[in-house]
């Protein structure tokens, strides 16, 4: 299931901006950070897909929930200006972010391509 984060537990599952100006992943699994809003309707429409892809990812993918209204400076300091926006964390590299209510064929192609190919390309080199 998909964990609401709060500024404390972004900081420190996900990144310590107020500690690192540079991007550094503080988390063990790479993670897709949902940005919402209990208002939001194409939220709502994005919710049951983010707890169907964090039940088939358990273990190889986080998965969060950040609430916009309650956490106003972590939308800024991202800057959110339009919600749904996903944002894909890998292990390594930078994050990128997904703006609206992607289909879950889409959103699971993100997930497979933007964290989990990456994980399997690191993995291999370093045998």
């Amino acid at each position: 299931m998909a964990e609401a984060l709060t500024k404390q537990t972004f900081l420190e599952k996900v990144f310590d901006y107020e500690k690192n100006k540079e991007w550094k992943f503080e988390g063990d699994l790479p993670c897709v950070i949902d940005f919402w809003a209990p208002w939001c309707g194409p939220c709502r429409a994005v919710a049951p897909v983010i707890e169907q892809l964090s039940k088939e990812y358990a273990g190889r993918v986080n998965f969060y929930k950040v609430n916009t209204d309650e956490e106003q400076e972590l939308a800024g300091a991202f800057g959110i200006r339009s919600i749904p926006s996903l944002l894909f964390v890998p292990k390594t590299g930078q994050p990128k972010m997904a703006v609206g209510a992607l289909p879950k064929d889409v959103l699971k192609q993100a997930v497979e391509e933007e964290l989990l190919v990456v994980e399997s390309m690191n993995q291999n080199s370093q045998n």
